[in-house]
């Protein structure tokens, strides 16, 4: 008999769910933990329900990280159940809700600029790592592209003559153009002149790059980040225990914003362009990143004075 019963049966439910068009990239990684973990504990039969409430508490402390691991293994119960009829389906809202939305951080200028600095300290000094790091760092400030996007961008992408990004294929399998500030055409031009004297030219190849002229690992991008975050002795202002990158993404589509209440533009007006900016697949999503900061409540508190004064003015007259 197999010593690897659930590895087996998780395999066979993925390949089943691949060939309906899921991808479960993330979830399926997860879930072959899952089934690594119950047959390191020699488990056979049908799952049980503390088999699957340790594996989910097993890495973590956070209700809401046991309720998104938990979220995993209930699809794959409820297809073992045919096998295994005895098999337990833990209820949905076991430990809670799984999709909290935490509140992010949201970057001053200042926490940027000190970023972007200590990126261009990296070693070597004056070579292509520094130079790479700080300019995907500002390039995420300055677009809020996802991560992926921006390590998934090919030089003919970057096209610095018109000033606009190519976007292809990202989340929701959607291609986009974006149009980029001239600063950032100008910081992108100063990175594609060291980049191109490190690495080939070919079209073809990421426009960000190791040094050996590869794509970067997100892992080794995430790595690098908290290895400046550290150094920079930043305190998280929201609900994650850390300042993230995503949270560059936040920032963006904040202080569009805070721009537009300070130039009179409606947001109702904007935000359908906004969301389009940012690859969403509908506005509602593009709501979730709005997050009130010091600075953006001001101007809708001076605003909202300024309507009530007037509204007092008209009713006096």
């Amino acid at each position: 008999m197999s010593r690897n019963l659930i590895q087996i049966a998780v395999e066979r439910y993925l390949k089943e769910r691949h060939s309906l068009g899921f991808e479960l990239r993330i979830s399926g990684a997860q879930l072959m933990q899952f089934a690594r973990y119950a047959d390191a504990r020699g488990h056979c039969g049908p799952l049980t329900l503390d088999l699957q409430l340790d594996w989910a508490r097993d890495r973590g402390t956070a209700h809401i990280t046991w309720a998104r691991r938990l979220e995993i293994v209930r699809p794959f119960a409820k297809y073992y159940r045919q096998f295994e009829p005895s098999t337990a389906v833990p209820g949905p809202s076991t430990f809670g809700r799984a999709h909290r939305r935490l509140t992010p951080h949201i970057y001053t200028e200042r926490e940027i600029c000190d970023l972007l600095e200590e990126a261009g300290r990296l070693c070597p000094h004056q070579g292509l790592r520094p130079a790479t790091y700080r300019t995907l760092f500002g390039l995420i400030a300055a677009t809020g592209l996802r991560l992926s996007e921006a390590l998934q961008l090919r030089s003919a992408d970057v096209d610095l003559r018109i000033g606009a990004l190519t976007v292809r294929r990202t989340k929701f399998k959607k291609s986009r153009l974006l149009p980029i500030h001239p600063s950032t055409v100008e910081a992108l031009e100063q990175y594609r002149c060291v980049r191109d004297r490190a690495v080939s030219r070919d079209p073809r190849l990421p426009f960000f790059v190791s040094c050996a002229g590869s794509r970067l690992p997100s892992s080794t991008v995430h790595e690098v980040f908290t290895q400046l975050r550290t150094r920079l002795g930043w305190v998280a202002r929201g609900g994650h225990p850390h300042p993230r990158i995503h949270d560059l993404r936040h920032t963006f589509a904040v202080r569009r914003v805070q721009l537009w209440h300070q130039s009179d533009v409606l947001p109702d007006h904007g935000t359908p362009l906004l969301s389009t900016y940012l690859g969403h697949a509908k506005v509602s999503d593009t709501y979730w990143y709005l997050t009130a900061v010091p600075e953006l409540l001001a101007v809708i508190g001076t605003k909202f004075e300024r309507f009530a004064l007037g509204a007092e003015e008209v009713k006096d007259a």
